[in-house]
């Protein structure tokens, strides 16, 4: 998956909704309330929870469950 293809499935968090994000290495990570950072100069990918702001790498993530 690309940071693109990423960044459009993650572009329905909004802070009403949790993603759990599981990566190729089976570690998973779950993200409350969680809201799509709009794209930066870096270029990243990068989800909040208003607390926190995890980077997530497209290329490891197996898949994603918004809920």
């Amino acid at each position: 998956m690309t940071n693109d293809q990423l960044r459009q499935a993650l572009s329905e968090l909004n802070t009403e909704r949790d993603a759990t994000f599981v990566f190729a290495d089976a570690t998973e990570c779950t993200v409350t309330n969680a809201m799509l950072i709009p794209d930066e100069p870096d270029h990243l990918v990068k989800v909040s929870d208003g607390k926190h702001v995890y980077i997530i790498d497209a290329e490891r993530v197996a898949w994603i469950r918004i809920g």
